[in-house]
C-alpha cells in the first residue's frame, strides 16, 4: 500500500475546450499546469487516479542540485529557486525546507568521485551559481549529527532542500483549482484526436475535451500511452522501495546518503529511509524491445540493478498496443501502480542507518512502500515536442529526479508549449536524441 498521500476532492466535470490538456497529475503535470496558467492559457489536467498517486508521492522528497547529471544541472538550480518561492506564491505549505544535502564518502575513491563531479559542475555553471563544497571527515561528522562512523569526507550543498511528497503536489493542485485550472481526477485519457495533422482534442472516459496542445506527463505510463498513437518513447520502469519511521529525537537535520542508505527528516519528526544506489527492474516485454538502447546503462550500473521475471511480464504481454476510444482501457482498470517494496533493499538501508546512528537504533518502521520510476537510456528526462505531431509534447523519463526538478521542468514544458524563450536550453532533453544517431552517454551524476 502506498504512502499516506493527501487527497483533493474528485472532479470529473469536463470543460468543452481548453488551450492545453495535460495527461498525468504528478509533479510534472501539475508544475506544467501552473506555469501555463501563469502565461494566461487555459488548462485541464487529467489524472486517471488521484493526484501524485504514483512516484510523485513515493520518492525520497529530496530537492537537490548535488550530483545531478550535468545536462540537468541548470534545470535543477532553477527548480530550487522555484521550490523556495512556491509556498509564498501559492499560499500553501509543501513542506519544503532548505536543510542542505550531504553525500558522505565511505572511502577515498568515493570522495574523489565527489571532487571530480564538483570540478565539472563549477566549470559548467560557475562558482557563484553552485554552493556545493567538499567537506572534511570532521565536518561530515558534524553534519551527520550522532554518526558513530568516521567518513572520508563528503560533498555538501547547503542550498539543497527537502519537501513532503505526500503533501506537496496535492496542495499545489488545490491551489491551481483556485486559480481557474481544471484538475480532473479519476478521469483517464483514452487517446488523442487530430484534425488535419494537428491536435484537436482528447477523449477521456467521460467524454471529449477540445484542445490545441497535449502534454503527456504520465510517468511510468508514458511509453505505453504514447505508443498507442505511434510515438516511440524509450523508457523502462525501475522499482524503488522506501520506508518511514515514527518520530525520533536527536537525529540529524541535514539530509544525507552514503553507498548503502539515504535519509531525510520528515516534518512529523520521523525519517524517510531508502536504499541509496540499488534498484530493482521487473522484466517486461519492453525490456527486450529496448535492450540494445539500455545496454550501456545496464553495463554502467552492473551490480546495482536486480532483475526479476514475475507476473508483471505476462500482465504487460497481454495488454493491447492499440485500443478503441469508446471502450474502457487499462488506465481505468488499474488507476494506480502500487508495487510491493523490495524487503531486502529496505532491510539493508535500515541496518546501515542503525549502524551509522546507534543512538537511533530503536527506531520503529511505520510503513514501507514502493513506486515505479520512469527511466530513459541516458537517465536524463525527455522534455520535448514531438517532431511530426504538431501540438504534442512529452515530459517523462525523469529517472528518479522528477520530484526535485519538477517545478522547473514544468516551467520548461510550458515555455515549449507557448513557444516562449525556454527557461534553460532544452536540446539535451529532446526526444529525437534517441533516434538521430546521438551517442547515449551515462553521466557521473547520481
Amino acid at each position: 500500500m502506498g504512502p499516506p498521500t493527501e487527497r483533493i476532492p474528485e472532479d470529473r466535470t469536463l470543460p468543452a475546450h481548453v488551450d492545453v490538456v495535460i495527461v498525468g497529475g504528478g509533479i510534472i503535470g501539475i508544475s506544467t499546469a501552473r506555469a501555463l496558467v501563469e502565461k494566461g492559457l487555459s488548462v485541464a489536467v487529467c489524472e486517471k487516479g488521484y493526484i501524485a498517486g504514483e512516484q510523485s508521492s513515493r520518492n525520497w522528497g529530496w530537492c537537490r542540485a548535488t550530483h545531478r547529471d550535468l545536462r540537468e544541472l541548470e534545470l535543477s538550480l532553477e527548480s530550487l529557486k522555484l521550490w523556495r518561492r512556491i509556498d509564498a506564491e501559492l499560499g500553501i505549505d509543501t513542506g519544503f525546507r532548505q536543510c542542505g544535502i550531504l553525500y558522505a564518502a565511505d572511502d577515498a575513491k568515493a570522495l574523489a568521485d565527489h571532487e571530480a563531479w564538483l570540478a565539472r559542475a563549477v566549470a559548467l555553471v560557475g562558482r557563484d551559481a553552485l554552493d556545493s563544497r567538499i567537506v572534511s571527515p570532521e565536518q561530515t561528522g558534524t553534519l551527520m549529527a550522532g554518526a558513530a562512523r568516521r567518513f572520508a569526507g563528503g560533498i555538501y550543498t547547503p542550498g539543497d532542500g527537502r519537501a513532503e511528497p505526500q503533501r506537496a503536489v496535492p496542495v499545489m493542485a488545490a491551489a491551481l483549482r483556485e486559480r481557474g485550472a481544471k484538475v480532473l481526477t479519476s478521469c483517464a485519457v483514452r487517446g488523442i484526436e487530430t484534425s488535419g495533422g494537428a491536435i484537436s482534442g482528447v477523449v477521456t472516459e467521460y467524454g471529449r475535451i477540445g484542445c490545441a496542445s497535449v502534454v503527456v506527463a504520465g510517468g511510468a505510463w508514458t511509453r505505453y500511452f504514447a505508443g498507442s498513437i505511434g510515438v516511440d518513447v524509450p523508457q523502462l520502469m525501475v522499482r524503488s522501495s522506501v520506508m518511514r519511521t515514527s518520530p525520533l529525537e536527536g537525529g540529524p537535520d541535514v539530509s544525507a546518503c552514503n553507498h548503502e542508505m539515504g535519509y531525510r527528516k520528515r516534518l512529523d519528526g520521523g525519517y524517510t529511509i531508502a536504499n541509496a544506489f540499488h534498484s530493482y527492474h521487473d522484466i517486461t516485454p519492453d525490456s527486450f524491445r529496448l535492450f540494445a538502447r539500455f545496454l550501456p546503462a545496464l553495463k554502467s550500473q552492473f551490480g546495482s540493478i536486480k532483475l526479476s521475471l514475475n507476473a508483471r511480464f505476462f500482465e504487460e504481454l497481454r495488454r493491447p498496443r492499440r485500443w478503441p476510444l469508446d471502450r474502457p482501457t487499462v488506465f481505468e482498470t488499474q488507476r494506480t501502480l502500487d508495487p510491493a517494496p523490495v524487503e531486502s533493499f529496505n532491510e539493508a538501508a535500515v541496518t546501515e542507518f542503525r549502524k551509522v546512528f546507534p543512538a537511533l537504533a530503536g527506531l520503529r518502521i511505520e510503513q514501507a512502500w514502493a513506486g515505479y520510476i520512469d527511466v530513459t537510456p541516458d537517465a536524463v528526462p525527455v522534455v520535448s515536442s514531438v517532431d511530426d505531431r504538431h501540438g504534442l509534447f512529452i515530459a517523462t523519463g525523469f529517472s528518479g529526479h522528477g520530484f526535485g526538478i519538477g517545478p522547473a521542468a514544468g516551467r520548461l514544458v510550458a515555455d515549449l508549449v507557448a513557444n516562449d524563450a525556454p527557461l534553460v536550453d532544452p536540446r539535451a532533453f529532446r526526444l529525437s536524441r534517441f533516434f538521430d544517431g546521438s551517442k547515449v552517454e551515462i553521466d557521473g551524476g547520481f
